[in-house]
This record gives C-alpha cells, sequence and structure tokens, in this order.
C-alpha cells in the first residue's frame, strides 16, 4: 500500500527534521493529513477525529483511534501507534500530553500545525489547556507545508498521471454534453473516467453549473438539464496517489453568444501571460499582475477575480488547494518541481456570461510546462 519508497519516505523525514532544528524545535505535533501522508505514507479520513503524529522521539508516533490502527499498519511506514479510547468525556489531548512526557518531549519547545482541518478549534483548546505549562507550543504551519511544495521525481509521475485523468474526464464530459443533456449524466461521466483509470476521489467536491450557475465557482446541490443554447462550467481535479491536477472549462451549448468569444480570447491571453511569468525566480504575485493587466487591458476587470489560482499537490478533504495562491503581493517563490493550478475564472454579471479555462503547470528549469493535452479553444457543443 506504500506509494513510495522507504529511502524517500526517510529524505522527506531527514529534511523536516533538518528543518525543526533549525528552528530551534523539540519537536513538532503534525495534524495535517497531507502533512502524515507525505512523511510517512498513511492514508485516512480519520483526521475528522482527533489524532497527531509526533516527531522528536527516535521515530514519529501515531496517536488515533482503534479505527484507524489498521489503516496505519496498511498505508504507512509507522511502526509505533498508540490508540486513546472512544468513551464519553473522552480526552485525547490528554493522552497526547501523556505520549509526549513518555517519549521525553514534556516541557520541550514543540512545533504545532494549527492551519490543517485536522485540527478543530475545540480540539486546539483542549490540546492548549493539557500542555500549559508542560510545554511550549510555536505555530509551525508552514514548515512541512513549504518542504511539500517541490515535488521529487516520484512525485512528479503522480502529478502527471492525475493531469492525463483530468484530461479523460474532461473527453467524457465533452461527449455528454448537448442540448438536453443532464448535468448529473455528465458529472458521472466526468469522474467516472477518473475512476476508470485508476484514479482517487477528489479532495473537493467538482464544480459543476450551467445557465446562471456557470457563474458560480462553488459546487451546490441540484441539478438541471441543458437548453438548446446554454453555458456549463465544470471544474474538477484528476486525483492520483491523491495528487491533484485541475482543470476547469466553460463549455457553450449551441451558438456563442459575442460575450462568450471576447471573453474566451482575453482568458487565453491571461493564461498564456501569467504561464509566462510560471518561471524560477519569480515569486507568485508577479504571476498574478500579469493575470490581472491582461484581464483589465481586454475590459474585463470587472469580471476578474482577486486571485487567479493556487499551488496543488497531494491534499485531502474540504480542499484540494495548497496554502500558497497567486494574489498581489504573494511572496512564495517559484522553483523547479512546484505544480501550480491557474485559472482564468471570467463571471460578467452584466451580461449573464462565463468564461472559465484554467490548468495545471509543472515548473521546469524553463518555465511553465502545462500537463494537459488538450488546448485552449472555445468548446462548443
Amino acid at each position: 500500500m506504500l506509494h513510495f519508497t522507504d529511502t524517500e519516505f526517510a529524505g522527506r523525514l531527514a529534511r523536516t527534521e533538518a528543518e525543526m532544528e533549525r528552528r530551534g524545535l523539540d519537536g513538532m505535533l503534525v495534524f495535517a493529513p497531507e502533512s502524515q501522508y507525505w512523511l510517512t505514507g498513511y492514508d485516512t479520513f480519520g483526521y475528522c477525529f482527533f489524532q497527531c503524529l509526533v516527531l522528536g522521539g527516535v521515530e514519529p508516533v501515531l496517536l488515533t483511534r482503534s479505527a484507524d490502527l489498521r489503516q496505519a499498519q496498511l498505508t504507512s511506514t509507522i511502526g509505533d501507534v498508540r490508540i486513546w479510547v472512544d468513551r464519553d468525556g473522552a480526552t485525547p489531548a490528554d493522552d497526547l500530553q501523556a505520549l509526549l512526557a513518555d517519549l521525553g518531549l514534556a516541557g520541550k519547545r514543540l512545533g504545532i500545525e494549527t492551519d490543517t482541518h485536522g485540527l478543530t478549534a475545540a480540539n486546539y483548546m483542549k490540546l492548549a489547556a493539557a500542555l500549559d505549562g508542560r510545554a511550549e507550543l510555536v505555530e509551525a504551519s508552514d514548515l512541512i507545508s513549504e518542504l511539500r511544495l517541490v515535488k521529487s521525481e516520484a512525485e512528479i509521475i503522480y502529478a502527471r498521471r492525475a493531469a492525463e485523468l483530468s484530461d479523460d474526464a474532461l473527453d467524457a464530459a465533452l461527449d455528454k454534453i448537448g442540448p438536453g443533456a443532464d448535468e448529473g449524466e455528465i458529472l458521472a461521466a466526468l469522474q467516472g473516467a477518473i475512476f476508470a483509470g485508476g484514479g482517487d476521489f477528489p479532495a473537493n467536491p467538482v464544480i459543476i453549473g450551467s445557465d446562471r450557475h456557470a457563474l458560480l465557482c462553488r459546487s451546490h446541490s441540484g441539478r438541471r438539464k441543458l437548453s438548446g443554447r446554454d453555458q456549463i462550467t465544470l471544474e474538477w481535479a484528476g486525483a492520483y496517489r491523491n495528487y491533484h491536477a485541475p482543470m476547469m472549462r466553460t463549455v457553450v451549448v449551441g451558438e456563442p453568444r459575442d460575450s462568450h468569444r471576447r471573453m474566451n480570447e482575453a482568458a487565453v491571453a491571461a493564461l498564456q501571460a501569467a504561464e509566462a511569468c510560471l518561471k524560477p525566480g519569480n515569486p507568485m504575485g508577479l504571476v498574478y499582475d500579469a493575470y490581472a493587466r491582461t484581464m483589465d487591458a481586454a475590459g474585463f476587470g470587472h469580471a476578474r477575480l482577486n486571485a487567479c489560482g493556487y499551488a496543488v499537490g497531494a491534499r485531502y478533504a474540504p480542499s484540494w488547494m495548497e496554502h500558497q495562491m497567486f494574489y498581489h503581493g504573494a511572496p512564495t517563490v517559484i522553483r523547479p518541481g512546484m505544480t501550480f493550478f491557474l485559472h482564468m475564472i471570467m463571471m460578467d454579471s452584466r451580461t449573464g456570461t462565463a468564461m472559465c479555462p484554467g490548468r495545471t503547470s509543472l515548473v521546469t528549469e524553463a518555465g511553465a510546462e502545462p500537463l494537459s493535452r488538450h488546448g485552449l479553444g472555445l468548446l462548443c457543443r
């Protein structure tokens, strides 16, 4: 069940421990599921409950529920799994405090991941109370997150496969899109192609909306049938070994309006301008500025967003987005081996028109390498 070699996992742990030492941390409380996966292969949705991977002892130790014991044994390199017991009034934070004492980490300076759905505010408050005076907690949500940004060769293989599945999903969706088509059948074809190709559930729901709902960039409940002249926006992600390669497109049903043509032309120009800036050494903010400048020059400043994409990789629900985003002044420096999703979301409420091309790119020494085999022409059915 392991998707990487022991050598790769050991290298990741060594880099993490080196960064911990540089920051003066004696240990690390790892709550983000993608951090746990990257370090050990541990693959579960059990992070909806209290669980923590502790670094700083002889080896990583996982504190979790009994339901995830075999999950850890079968999907990870973790050799030491401790169980907190489900019961009325259970206090796993106290169990973690006792575990830290057992590992010799009591009273130590410990990094902690708080910017994660793997640690609720309620659990954090209980943990802070349990460790008050027993350890110094230091915010370190960025430590492993930033290490994960640059992908290894093995990770890039999975990213490329995820992108192939994204392309297959678009092909399957396009086969279904047309007058009278049911959004549910389109969605089933799109997601089914990813599953048929050996892919995974994406870390957040697929966005699908037509007519006025094509202007939404979030998923919603309820499906409709396409009319003879319509538009449908899709945002999805091929996911393989939990690595994501999102894509986004607006498909026109019937004869495109002039606004569709003009917006697609502007969106493609903005995407190409942004990708041209997706080079090693550039800050992420420079990419956003190229996007915004192009959109504004085309007269669509009112229809664009305040961000145009983000880093991607192995992620867990409820979002496939990494923390690093493209916005004005975004400071993260782009490096080879990073993967990014750029979306040119245009929502023009004045005309009721949407146009949203987007694709994932790998950063190489030469710049952006789009991972999709699909072009950027206006899609009509």
